[in-house]
């Protein structure tokens, strides 16, 4: 296979996999998305889906949020790791939407990253996922199945994206970063990895890989 036909089998074989794509993080719109997205850094989608009910019960806006005090929030969002600066982040970013947005998440990668804690994956995320603006999201499942299949060098996330917004069309990168995110957990984890349910990996993968994880290529 060729790099084109490799790209062509991955997005087929995601399409007939994840046909529906379900959406990782709940939420309602698009502050609490990004309310979730900055909770779900170093993190995992099921621990943030448990505290996100519980922080939104009291403030699920920027009027309400920054009526809560920093420790207030810090108290709730503990179960989800870096609560110092999540919480200050959550708090000082609501202040910054009511102060320059008139309470409402910013349409651009700029203002969004401009916003305390706010990085340019979790910008991505609230672009693609609650205004479908282009954009490729990466995470750890989507780094390491870009270099497990070849598709990119593996060094960093920045790499990772340009390489993959090269490779993937444009109209499906929305939903092919959260095909792969899928699929990296359910058929290509970091650990407790068994290559022989790998379809994609075994197809298109490097052998190098393939090799390491005893997978005997014919």
């Amino acid at each position: 296979m060729n790099k084109a036909e490799k790209v062509a089998f991955v997005i087929n074989k995601l399409e007939e996999l994840y046909p529906t794509i379900p959406i990782p993080l709940d939420h309602k719109d698009p502050y609490t998305l990004l309310i979730a997205v900055l909770l779900s850094a170093q993190s995992t989608d099921v621990r943030v889906n448990k505290i996100t009910p519980l922080l939104f019960a009291k403030a699920d806006n920027p009027n309400d949020m920054v009526k809560l005090s920093v420790e207030e929030i810090r108290e709730i969002i503990k179960p989800v790791g870096l609560s110092p600066m999540k919480s200050k982040g959550i708090h000082g970013l609501s202040e910054i939407l009511l102060e320059k947005h008139g309470g409402e998440v910013p349409q651009s990668f700029d203002a969004l990253e401009e916003l305390p804690a706010v990085g340019h994956k979790t910008a991505s995320v609230v672009m693609a996922q609650a205004f479908g603006v282009p954009a490729f999201p990466v995470d750890t499942h989507i780094q390491r199945l870009m270099y497990r299949w070849g598709f990119s060098n593996g060094k960093n996330v920045t790499q990772t994206e340009r390489d993959a917004k090269r490779l993937f069309p444009k109209e499906k990168w929305n939903d092919l970063h959260l095909q792969i995110i899928w699929y990296g957990r359910e058929y290509s984890p970091a650990r407790g990895w068994d290559v022989s349910k790998d379809i994609i990996t075994q197809t298109v993968g490097r052998k190098m890989v393939l090799k390491k994880h005893g997978f005997n290529l014919l």
